[in-house]
């Protein structure tokens, strides 16, 4: 299946490793464009180098308000346009309720939040028909995970905002998507998972409850959040997508 990615133009925050990588690879396996970016300049730039001449690695953190017009600038100069942005961040600071103090909170909804708003926004100021957005969220839009109260309070919000943008966008011809991975072996699933005290049992745990009996693939991701950006979903907008083998039980 041909996804329409040639020559398009993707920025994807926070793709130096996990599971914004994990997309960049595949959009630049496709024959698309990536802006790529990262807080640390030596790992932007090893990344971009391993996804080849047409990736572009762009130091950045997404809780800069210079950053989202940094990169959409970065796109039309060297690539001449601009298709659509995923937004991915590392996730917050895990803990309960009475755990995670005001400045993890802080630290968190600047990052999570409030920079994920201003990049889209940026974004849709840019892009014309055809464009998309797209959103790294969590299973805990639907369900609250134990253990990471931070995550629950803002993914949620995060997704009734992309769900407002896309009733705004959709007249001109921009999608809005939302990606919401659960058990994916990444290090930060792999750090979690290791809080336990024993990160094996907490694995083995949590996969006989997922009905796929196994945690995916940043790859399988990178598939699913590629397709979403792709030409080849054009009539999906305001959805929030599960990756996550079945682990969530409602419809």
């Amino acid at each position: 299946m041909d996804l329409g990615l040639k020559d398009r133009v993707y920025i994807v925050t926070g793709a130096t490793r996990g599971l914004g990588n994990a997309t960049a690879r595949e959009l630049a396996a496709d024959g698309a464009k990536v802006i790529i970016t990262g807080r640390d300049a030596k790992s932007v730039e090893e990344a971009a180098a391993e996804l080849g001449p047409d990736a572009v690695g762009v130091a950045a953190d997404n809780a800069d308000p210079s950053a989202a017009q940094r990169l959409v600038d970065t796109a039309r100069e060297r690539f001449g346009r601009l298709d659509g942005i995923l937004v991915s961040v590392g996730g917050p600071a895990p803990g309960f309720v009475a755990d995670n103090t005001d400045d993890q909170w802080q630290t968190a909804f600047e990052t999570v939040f409030l920079g994920a708003v201003r990049l889209a926004r940026t974004a849709a100021a840019a892009l014309g028909e055809g464009g998309v957005i797209g959103f790294v969220l969590s299973g805990s839009v639907h369900e609250p995970i134990a253990g990471l109260t931070i995550s629950n309070g803002l993914r949620p919000g995060l997704a009734g905002f992309a769900k407002s943008l896309s009733d705004e966008l959709g007249p001109r011809g921009i999608r809005v998507v939302g990606v919401l991975p659960a058990r994916i072996d990444t290090d930060r699933v792999r750090e979690l998972d290791a809080l336990s005290g024993d990160a094996d049992a907490a694995r083995t745990a949590n996969e006989a409850r997922i009905p796929l009996r196994r945690y995916g693939t940043p790859e399988e991701f990178g598939k699913t959040a590629a397709f979403l950006l792709s030409p080849a979903a054009s009539y999906l907008t305001g959805i929030m997508v599960p990756v996550d083998g079945g682990a969530r039980h409602g419809f």
